[in-house]
């Protein structure tokens, strides 16, 4: 008997079944710090360039691609409802429904600036250009939820879908534009032929959009009673992908890094996650900042 051989097959079965029970253990593990009462929901998720142009659309549309993989890796669902295509290359904004168990509650560790660093593929001089692009996040609620938009509050257009083209493209004005007048919020859904699903989608999401913004209003003034003083963090990149003149990928709220950035653009976050969950549980967390890198 070739004892030798018999090894090595039994070597390579066991391999793929020890990932898989690292991965599950993983998945355990961040589980139990996801103990907030909306976190094992769906999460609606938009992508938004920053200034700069085409710099920062291409990057917003890696960010699409990295968190696309991302759902890809974890079995997740998505649903793009919205993509508006950049002028020259990327996207000027994205969004989609991510459902899973527990996609709201990952998917916000997530929520932020992210930064690039990278030698332009669009400057003829080869130089070294910064963008940025943001993540937003929101739980995807049921019906029930007690959230009243009066329709005279509503401002509500119709367009005719925009794409690259092809058979499925809306030939009519099916995608609908919704305006909340009091915040000025907008929400727009394109990817149903159907004007009816698209507004009722486009709901959606504006519902999850003013849930949110009530829950942040009632934190303020919660924090405002109890005298508690935080530092002002919105628009602080939360981590920075280095392309040039060294690779690297660190998040500046929990210090985590790592040197291969083609993994992470390809969707392997779960280790950033997870150092954020666990910070978070622990009351660590800074708030972003400046990054201490070029």
């Amino acid at each position: 008997m070739d004892w030798a051989r018999q090894g090595e097959d039994v070597s390579a079965d066991l391999t793929p079944a020890l990932e898989r029970y690292t991965k599950d253990v993983q998945a355990a593990e961040i589980r139990t710090m996801l103990s907030g009462e909306l976190d094992q929901k769906n999460a609606i998720v938009t992508i938004h360039p920053g200034a700069g142009g085409t710099e920062s659309q291409d990057w917003a549309e890696m960010l699409a691609r990295m968190f696309t993989r991302w759902t890809e890796r974890r079995g997740f669902g998505r649903d793009v409802v919205d993509l508006q295509p950049g002028d020259e290359a990327g996207i000027k904004s994205m969004t989609m429904v991510v459902t899973g168990d527990y996609a709201y509650g990952l998917l916000a560790a997530e929520a932020g600036v992210h930064r690039l660093v990278r030698i332009s593929p669009f400057d003829q001089a080869a130089r070294r250009h910064t963008s940025f692009a943001s993540l937003y996040v929101w739980p995807e609620l049921e019906d029930d939820i007690d959230i009243e938009i009066d329709e005279k509050d509503l401002r509500i257009d119709t367009f005719r879908s925009s794409g690259a083209g092809g058979q499925h493209v809306n030939v009519t004005d099916s995608a609908v534009r919704l305006t909340h007048l009091p915040t000025g919020m907008v929400v727009s859904c394109q990817n149903e032929r159907s004007q009816h699903k698209n507004r009722a989608s486009a709901m959606k999401v504006l519902k999850a959009r003013l849930y949110d913004l009530k829950l942040k209003e009632q934190q303020a003034k919660l924090d405002q009673l109890g005298g508690e003083k935080k530092d002002i963090a919105f628009g602080s990149q939360i981590r920075s992908y280095v392309l040039h003149p060294y690779q690297m990928v660190k998040d500046h709220r929990t210090k985590y890094q790592v040197g291969d950035v083609n993994r992470v653009l390809d969707g392997d976050l779960d280790e950033f996650i997870k150092a954020y969950l666990m910070q978070k549980a622990l009351g660590k967390l800074t708030l972003g900042g400046a990054p201490d890198e070029e």
